[in-house]
């Protein structure tokens, strides 16, 4: 009987960093890529209306989105409040499709790392944005990131930031034991390969208000179910550049 020849799968090479980002934008295999604002960025909108600092969405003012993806939330605040707007991204495919989408808005956009410093000039915006961004730099790019944002806001604009958190998640207890990254606190992301930090709530704080007020927070649930692990927790932090 003729033997069966024997065939050897080829690993697929996984790709990190821009490059991982490109193939999502172009062809998503890992994430949920959407092209609708955050509702966690319209809940805040509405919380600074009600506050009465209608003046942070004013028509023509600006807003910079650090790791703004496909513009998507730039994209929202231009249609909905009439706001200027400054993007960057790691990803060239995020960028150019953003470009698309928004061709009659004045929103300018570049294609750079949130580590590198923001070409932005100093109290230009009222309005920044760091949403699930920072935690994929190292400390030193946290600490810059944080600085570049408040040198670029007015006084008494704000900062938007949304990250994961760290307490009581059972997925980030489970990465950071098995797959542990370069500093405390952070892990090697088991699809991306590259390193992601988590803080705690009191971390956060504390972070933020190095530089910022912080004036709300808003926590995920629902993250377990009978002990097990289910979606990821993040935070929401509302911070405002002190007049």
């Amino acid at each position: 009987m003729p033997m069966k020849p024997n065939f050897v799968r080829k690993k697929k090479r996984k790709v990190h960093g821009p490059t991982f980002w490109d193939q999502e934008y172009t062809n998503p295999s890992h994430l949920k890529l959407s092209d609708k604002e955050s509702e966690d960025l319209a809940k805040f909108t509405r919380w600074v209306i009600r506050r009465g600092r209608g003046d942070v969405l004013a028509q023509q003012a600006s807003v910079l989105d650090a790791g703004c993806g496909n513009g998507r939330n730039l994209i929202y605040l231009a249609h909905e409040y009439k706001m200027k707007g400054v993007g960057f991204d790691i990803s060239s495919a995020a960028i150019a499709q953003a470009k698309i989408a928004s061709k009659d808005l004045d929103i300018r956009y570049d294609v750079r790392s949130a580590a590198d410093p923001i070409l932005a000039e100093d109290e230009s915006q009222s309005l920044a944005l760091d949403m699930m961004t920072s935690h994929f730099l190292d400390k030193k790019g946290r600490e810059q990131l944080r600085d570049e944002l408040y040198r670029t806001l007015v006084p008494g604009g704000y900062l938007f930031m949304k990250t994961f958190l760290k307490d009581k998640d059972l997925h980030t207890a489970r990465l950071i034991k098995e797959k542990p990254g370069p500093e405390e606190g952070s892990y090697i992301h088991p699809v991306m390969g590259v390193a992601e930090y988590v803080y705690s709530e009191e971390e956060l704080t504390a972070f933020l208000s190095e530089k910022f007020i912080v004036r709300k927070i808003y926590r995920s649930h629902k993250h377990a179910f009978k002990g097990r692990a289910r979606k990821r927790r993040t935070i929401s932090i509302y911070a405002e550049k002190d007049y």
